[in-house]
């Protein structure tokens, strides 16, 4: 039987999901092979990769000759088969986690003033928004692209409207309506740290116990993007990063939480270079 297949990428949140897991779970190195999927680049728009995952999205594991094609599935597949058993199952709150209102993938591209839309403008969001339209149109042309053209025409047409508010090629309606959502997303994230987590979260440890469990992998990788997009870095005091955001102290047993992480062999192994 073959191995199974990881598809990802290092820059990628939800991919440090599995990730974690794999490290955690004690996987051998060799067991399970990872191919990476630059999603920079737009290469999850290839149609061959849509053959795989139709929703383009990261991580993607096959395995058992089946495709696991979210972040929910593709960790309780690596639970499930681990070589170390008793890890604590995941709850309900890996669906909080996911929810919309909560997308960690979204504060890297929205704005909400004048001086952060030059500054993504200017800077990588637009570089990843055009690479993404490039793609999308230079893929979505081809034969074997047919079966997934309500995708591409979806995809074309949302990332086109946010790179045309980079581009100042909207209206001053749009442009503020785009600046009031991303502010609304904001707030949301900063509600549910100073308030939601402090809420779940123990004294000290994991939501797993003493070590993590599927429920902490999906919440490490989310806060790590979080904090990252507030400047944090891999110490103990990364976390209060976030304090320009809440504009109130980091709740203590979100700083415990983020400390009992950055200690962690599989957290330093997944983010050797860098936070993402």
């Amino acid at each position: 039987m073959s191995k199974p297949v990881l598809y990802t990428f290092g820059l990628s949140v939800w991919s440090a999901a599995p990730e974690l897991a794999i490290a955690e779970l004690g996987y051998p190195e060799d067991a399970i092979e990872t191919k990476i999927v630059n999603l920079v680049e737009g290469e999850n728009f290839m149609p061959e990769f849509l053959k795989i995952n139709p929703h383009a999205t990261l991580p993607t594991l096959v395995a058992d000759g089946k495709a696991y094609t979210n972040t929910k599935d593709v960790v309780r597949y690596l639970v499930e088969h681990a070589p170390k058993q008793g890890v604590a199952r995941g709850t309900h709150f890996i669906d909080k986690v996911h929810e919309d209102s909560l997308d960690p993938n979204a504060p890297l591209l929205l704005v909400r003033n004048e001086e952060e839309l030059r500054a993504s403008a200017s800077g990588f969001a637009f570089t990843f928004v055009q690479n993404r339209q490039n793609s999308l149109e230079k893929h979505s042309v081809l034969p074997e692209a047919a079966p997934f053209k309500s995708f591409y025409d979806e995809k074309k047409e949302a990332n086109g409207n946010i790179l045309a508010i980079y581009k100042g090629e909207v209206t001053e309606e749009k442009k503020e309506a785009f600046f009031k959502d991303s502010t609304e997303h904001w707030n949301n994230l900063v509600s549910f740290i100073l308030n939601d987590l402090p809420a779940t979260l123990p004294e000290s440890g994991f939501l797993g116990g003493a070590n993590p469990g599927e429920d902490d992998f999906h919440l490490g990788a989310w806060l790590v993007r979080i904090a990252h997009l507030s400047g944090a870095k891999a110490d103990k005091d990364g976390i209060k990063a976030l304090e320009k955001e809440t504009k109130k102290p980091i709740p203590p047993k979100v700083v415990a939480y983020w400390a009992a992480w950055i200690e962690r062999p599989s957290f330093k192994r997944v983010y050797v270079n860098g936070l993402h």
